[in-house]
């Protein structure tokens, strides 16, 4: 009857104004930072991910869920308010620096190690941009205006949330790109100020930390279309044998 048909539905349905999953607006690499009308801003060793309240989920850039495999972050999501989609860096925190190896530790399918990981190294969050807020799609707001937004909502959702730091002075990024880096910075995000939220184009700019080692090819592996080269294999040679250290896409 109709009470068994209501039942066949949650009480609260979501309400964010748009569905998930998305796929977070990337960046394109540059050698230097670009000046005008940008605000820069540290990118964090950390796994990108959305993150959305009520109901409250932690998406990878590969629309992967991460809830499950950090637990403590529940309480931080639930404090968001209602409705609401953040971009942000899920990191770990070891000493006075980001740990990637701890973080990537954490992506174990035993919850019991999931738990005790949770304890040991716990992972916190790193709020860089806003997508949505209380239902409100943000998307097609300028960064400076979503930026504003989200400085005055992050203080309020508890120790594990934390705000990137930004700056619209280029001298300055360029201090934090030289730095930062003993703390876990790879690099220098740029935003335009008057730049919207676009899903999966490389609208921002990134400079990286470059680093070179000399290698030797040992091999290929055939492109997936059968008529061009796929990857190369690297290998490093100690005078004695061919250490294979990974691989280079095409």
């Amino acid at each position: 009857g109709i009470a068994s048909r209501f039942r066949r539905y949650p009480a609260a349905m979501p309400s964010w104004p748009f569905e998930p999953p998305v796929t977070p607006m990337e960046a394109r690499v540059r050698d230097d930072l670009p000046t005008g009308a940008w605000a820069y801003e540290p990118k964090w060793d950390g796994f990108r991910a959305l993150a959305w309240s009520a109901p409250i989920r932690l998406d990878s850039r590969n629309h992967k869920p991460l809830l499950r495999y950090f637990p403590e972050l529940i309480p931080s999501l639930e404090a968001l308010p209602t409705s609401s989609v953040v971009d942000c860096d899920v990191v770990v925190v070891t000493g006075d620096r980001l740990d990637f190896d701890a973080l990537q530790n954490r992506l174990h399918p035993a919850a019991s190690r999931v738990k005790r990981l949770a304890a040991e190294t716990p992972a916190q969050l790193v709020a860089f941009d806003l997508l949505a807020l209380r239902g409100v799609d943000l998307r097609g707001k300028f960064f400076a205006e979503r930026r504003k937004t989200l400085v005055s909502l992050v203080p309020d959702l508890g120790e594990r949330w934390n705000l990137t730091p930004s700056t619209t002075d280029r001298d300055l990024a360029t201090r934090w790109f030289k730095e930062f880096e003993a703390a876990g910075c790879d690099g220098i995000v740029a935003k335009r100020l008057d730049g919207q939220y676009v899903e999966e184009k490389r609208e921002m700019v990134k400079v990286k930390h470059r680093r070179t080692v000399d290698c030797v090819v040992g091999g290929y592996r055939v492109h997936k279309d059968g008529d061009k080269i796929g990857s190369i294999l690297l290998g490093l040679y100690d005078g004695a044998e061919l250490h294979f250290i990974g691989h280079c896409s095409g």
